[in-house]
């Protein structure tokens, strides 16, 4: 009985001394209320922001034309290539030469030629070219250039095809389905992605400062006098924070979710599971980093430099991370924000089941696991 009391009372002081540290801390929050707003504040801020300002949605792409044939068949074919919200019209040519001249003017983007004697060959059934010139400079420009004229080849073929047969061009159709974002809106992709990125910023630059600002206050020699072990310091200094990542999160997704219409298609305890894991990922990151480095500008450097680049350039933000090289490609699988990335696109987009994100949590849980060791066994209870 007396043990068992023993160990009751053990577990009790433990709370009650980690509660202190978290109270403390939590104290502190609300007396700096520039910490308050930056933490509920600037993630809105960066969702907006990046929200509008990033955008793959190519359309009202200036279109030259240059038709040297005058023929119904030349303009039929010119307003077909290039029909739709994408491409604009925005004048008429009389050469080639000239279009290369208005693409450095930044007049168009786009040129397309249709040469004499288009019409007679398309009447003896020979091929009969159509010139596009595009200016690459500008690759999303380019592709959208490209999938246009390659289905308007397809449609032509289709149409040949069908009357070499003796049948209607309607005979043979493709029918293609786009699922999950049906009208191919950036913002679909984006915006799950922005919730990853943002989360991976703030969350370890909270932490960043938290033990760093205690050892130049001078401050830490106070929580050395008393009884409060490591881990208790460790934990109980993470919790306050881990709250506010919280209250970011449910501001960020509902953000989202109303600013650009992003749907949550899967589990919502499922994404909240997954994003406490990962929010304990990182905030115990920026804390190792506080521990280790001991000084507040240089735990935001290096806070801000492990944090944004690995989440817009490694994560599968805007480049795939199969299309990365190989041996880039296996560093990712160290990073929280990969998988979060994954996991949270999956739930929001796709409504994917629990069994298709085991890795990421299992990777998202060492992760935490290891950055919160380390900064436990970096904070030693003595003045450097």
């Amino acid at each position: 009985m007396s043990r068992a009391r023993r160990r009751g009372s053990g577990l009790r002081g433990v709370v009650r001394r980690i509660g202190a540290v978290a109270l403390k801390e939590v104290m502190h929050i609300f007396r700096d209320l520039g910490t308050l707003y930056f933490a509920v504040g600037m993630p809105l801020i960066m969702l907006a922001l990046f929200g509008y300002a990033i955008s793959f949605d190519v359309d009202r792409i200036p279109v030259l034309v240059v038709d040297q044939d005058h023929t119904s068949q030349s303009r039929e074919t010119v307003a077909r290539l290039f029909s739709g919200p994408s491409f604009t019209r925005v004048g008429d040519l009389d050469s080639a030469e000239q279009i290369e001249p208005a693409f450095r003017r930044r007049a168009a983007s786009v040129g397309v030629v249709v040469p004499r004697g288009f019409a007679d060959a398309l009447a003896r059934g020979e091929t009969a070219p159509v010139q596009v010139l595009v200016d690459a400079a500008d690759n999303s420009t380019t592709n959208t250039v490209l999938a246009s004229a390659a289905r308007f080849t397809v449609l032509v073929d289709r149409q040949l095809a069908a009357r070499a047969l003796g049948a209607t061009p309607d005979a043979v159709e493709a029918r293609v389905r786009a699922l999950y974002n049906p009208a191919s809106k950036s913002a679909l992709f984006l915006v799950p992605g922005l919730v990853a990125v943002i989360q991976t910023m703030m969350s370890v630059l909270l932490t960043a400062l938290t033990v760093a600002r205690e050892w130049e206050r001078g401050s830490m020699e106070q929580l050395f006098a008393t009884p409060v072990r490591r881990i208790e310091i460790v934990l109980g200094k993470l919790l306050p924070y881990f709250g506010v990542a919280m209250i970011q999160m449910l501001l960020v997704l509902a953000a989202g979710t109303w600013l650009f219409g992003v749907p949550i298609r899967g589990s919502i305890p499922l994404l909240f599971g997954l994003s406490s894991l990962f929010l304990v990922a990182g905030l115990g990151q920026g804390l190792m980093i506080s521990v280790v480095t001991k000084s507040q500008m240089v735990a935001t450097q290096v806070a801000a430099v492990s944090s944004m680049l690995p989440a817009v350039l490694l994560s599968g933000f805007i480049m795939p991370v199969e299309n990365m090289p190989p041996a880039l490609r296996l560093f990712t699988n160290v990073l929280p924000v990969r998988h979060y990335m994954h996991a949270v696109r999956g739930i929001m987009l796709r409504d994917v089941e629990p069994g298709d994100l085991v890795w990421d949590a299992v990777a998202l849980a060492v992760f935490a696991v290891v950055v919160i060791a380390i900064s436990t066994a970096r904070f030693r209870r003595r003045i450097a």
